[in-house]
C-alpha cells in the first residue's frame, strides 16, 4: 500500500508546505491514564515521517506536558524536518495557576517559554491559542503573536476553538496593522460534527486561512468499532469521554449505516472514508493515533478518493439544519429580490467573499 502523503500550502498567508494529514499528539504520554509510551511514540513519528508526514500538533496541556516532552526528545537531530505546532491557554498540570491560563499576553509569554523548554527547540513553527477565553481583547492576542514572531520564538500564529466573528476580527486587525497574520484555524469537523461548516469554514475560506480539523473520526465512533463491539481501551471511557461523539441519535445511526455501506462499496474501512470525507472538504485532518496500528489505518485514508456520488450520500445523511441568517439569505425569494430576478444569470464566485 502506498502511503506517500502529498503536501499543501497552509492557507493563503504563508508559503508553508505541510502534509495532507496532521499528526496529533494528545496521546503521547500516560499522565491522563491513557496514552502512548515513548517507544511507541517513536515508532509512530518514524512511520509518519517515512510516509511523508511533516506536520505535528501538540499543546502545553496534552498529558500534563508529556506530549511536548516526548516530541522534544523524539525530534533530536531532525527538528527541521517537521512543522511543529503547539498551543497555549489551558493549564499544563495541577500546578498551573490563574496567570498561566487564559489568552492574555502574560499567559502567552510564560507558556511559550515553558513549551520551548519541553520541546527542546528555539522556535515554535505554528503557535495556536488553544481555546478562546472570551474576554482577552483580540488586539492583545494579535500584538502578543507579533511580539513573539519578532523575537523569533514563533513563526506563524493561529486560533483554535474560536467563534467565527472573533477569528474574523483578529484576522482583520492583523491585516490592517501589518503584523504577523492569523495563518489558520483549528476546529472540530467530522460527519457527526458539521456545525463548523455554518460560519467557521466559510470565514476561513474567505479570509485565506488554513483549516486544521481535529476529531475527523468523531473520537473513534466513525471507525465503527464501538458498534461492532471491537473497541479496546475505549475512547468513550478514557479522558472522561472528552472528544467522543456517541451514536446517540437516529441521524447518527443513519450516518454510521451509510458510512459502513460506502466503505464496503469502496473496499476500505469506515475510518478511511470518514477521514477522506473531511479532507475532501478542504481541511487538513488531524489523526491522533495511540498505537502504530492505528496510525497505519489512519494513513491509509490518504489513498482514498471519494466519488461524487459517495460524497453526496454522506453529505445528505449528515446534513444539519441551516441557521439564521442563511435561512433568509439562501431563500429563493430573497435571492430574486436582491438580484432583480437575475440570480440564474449571474456567474457567482466559487468561494465565499469576505
Amino acid at each position: 500500500m502506498n502511503n506517500a502523503l502529498r503536501y499543501k500550502l497552509f492557507g493563503q498567508h504563508t508559503g508553508l508546505r505541510v502534509s495532507e494529514l496532521v499528526l496529533g499528539t494528545a496521546n503521547f504520554g500516560t499522565a491522563w491514564g491513557h496514552g502512548t509510551d515513548p517507544d511507541e511514540a517513536r515508532r509512530i513519528i518514524d512511520t509518519y515521517a517515512d510516509a511523508g508526514g511533516n506536520f505535528l500538533d501538540s499543546s502545553n496541556g496534552y498529558q500534563d506536558g508529556q506530549s511536548e516532552e516526548f516530541i522534544g526528545d523524539l525530534l533530536t537531530g531532525r527538528r527541521d524536518e517537521f512543522v511543529l505546532s503547539t498551543k497555549y491557554a489551558v493549564k499544563t498540570n495541577a500546578a498551573s495557576g490563574i496567570l498561566a491560563t487564559g489568552n492574555s499576553r502574560q499567559a502567552m509569554v510564560s507558556s511559550v517559554e515553558a513549551s520551548l523548554k519541553r520541546l527542546k527547540t528555539d522556535r515554535i513553527d505554528l503557535y495556536w491559542v488553544h481555546v478562546s477565553d472570551g474576554v482577552t481583547p483580540l488586539e492583545e492576542i494579535v500584538r502578543g503573536f507579533d511580539d513573539l514572531t519578532r523575537a523569533g520564538k514563533i513563526l506563524y500564529a493561529g486560533l483554535s476553538n474560536f467563534p467565527a466573528w472573533r477569528v474574523a476580527r483578529a484576522a482583520t486587525i492583523a491585516e490592517l496593522r501589518g503584523v504577523v497574520p492569523i495563518a489558520g484555524i483549528q476546529v472540530e469537523h467530522s460527519l457527526v460534527q458539521r456545525a463548523t461548516e455554518q460560519e467557521l469554514i466559510p470565514a476561513a475560506q474567505a479570509l485565506g486561512l488554513g483549516v486544521v480539523a481535529f476529531s475527523p473520526l468523531g473520537g473513534g465512533v466513525l471507525t465503527g468499532k464501538y458498534r461492532a463491539g471491537k473497541a479496546q481501551d475505549r475512547r468513550d471511557e478514557a479522558w472522561a469521554g472528552a472528544g467522543f461523539q456517541p451514536e446517540n441519535s437516529p441521524q447518527r445511526t443513519a450516518i454510521l449505516d451509510t458510512l459502513i455501506v460506502v466503505a464496503d462499496e469502496a473496499e476500505v474501512t469506515p475510518g478511511e472514508i470518514a477521514i477522506a470525507w473531511v479532507a475532501a472538504k478542504g481541511s487538513l485532518p488531524i489523526i491522533g493515533p495511540r498505537t502504530l496500528a492505528q496510525l497505519e489505518a489512519n494513513l491509509a485514508a490518504a489513498n482514498v478518493t471519494l466519488s461524487a456520488e459517495h460524497i453526496t450520500r454522506l453529505d445528505a445523511v449528515s446534513a444539519i439544519p441551516p441557521v439564521y441568517p442563511y435561512t433568509v439569505l439562501n431563500e429563493r425569494r430573497i435571492q430574486d429580490l436582491i438580484t432583480g430576478d437575475m440570480i440564474d444569470r449571474i456567474d457567482m464566485p466559487a468561494g465565499p467573499v469576505a
